[in-house]
């Protein structure tokens, strides 16, 4: 099981939100490229990359972030937030991104989502973002009236290199990720399905990875020292 260490980008620094809430904010690193590189030492084989500002406005904001952390990283990274186009693609990619994960545009416009993914094959991952089963959008301030297992259906067969699945309910609240609405969502697609929100303990882990889950994003359980990456990847490589 793949386990894959969050930084969040805002302003510049490394954050973490509450629920997708940008008034709930807390700033842990104004050196974001110091912590990928924490993360890496510690044994991280791949680390997920947001940028915040670029969900909201709709294009990348953070690169110089980005491209600190990418020159001194020697395990790959894959980036999401504001990449709603192909010079977005390119630019990221360019930077030294190995993937690049889809949420909004992929959703305003699944044609063209089709299209990228026959383009860039293994280097597209789509985020879908639920809250209360429908897909959120645009740094999750707005909630379609589309559900996540509907628009799986419809991609289930295209050359994603990974889907990327949060509830924003769990997020940020170590509560536990949503593993039933996870695996079924693995059930449903040919790529592998990442689970993403409210992995804040080793159980959440062997519970994810008794569902099949093949890959997990933590996040503040790391930042809050509520569960150590070096114990976590030693689970995550156990077979049960």
């Amino acid at each position: 099981m793949l386990l894959l260490p969050a930084i969040d980008l805002r302003n510049g620094n490394c954050v973490r939100l509450k629920q997708g809430d940008y008034a709930q904010e807390t700033v842990y690193s104004s050196n974001p490229a110091d912590m990928a590189n924490h993360w890496q030492n510690l044994g991280a084989k791949y680390l997920h990359l947001v940028d915040l500002d670029g969900a909201k406005s709709g294009k990348i904001e953070n690169g110089e972030a980005i491209r600190k952390i990418t020159s001194i990283l020697k395990i790959p990274c894959e980036l999401g937030g504001g990449i709603r186009s192909e010079e977005s693609i390119n630019q990221a990619l360019s930077w030294g991104v190995s993937r690049v994960i889809i949420g909004t545009k992929a959703l305003q416009d699944p044609d063209w989502l089709h299209k990228v993914c026959q383009k860039y094959p293994q280097k597209i991952a789509l985020g879908l973002d639920a809250k209360d089963g429908l897909i959120a959008t645009s740094g999750w301030l707005e909630v379609s009236t589309i559900s996540i297992e509907d628009f799986a259906t419809r991609i289930k067969d295209w050359p994603l290199a990974a889907i990327i699945y949060t509830d924003i309910s769990k997020d940020g609240m170590l509560a536990g990720p949503n593993v039933a609405t996870t695996a079924k969502l693995a059930k449903l697609v040919k790529c592998t399905v990442i689970a993403s929100g409210g992995v804040s303990s080793l159980d959440d882990i062997q519970n994810l990875k008794k569902a099949g889950i093949e890959a997990a994003i933590i996040g503040k359980a790391l930042y809050d020292n509520k569960l150590h990456l070096p114990d976590a990847l030693a689970l995550s490589q156990l077979t049960l």
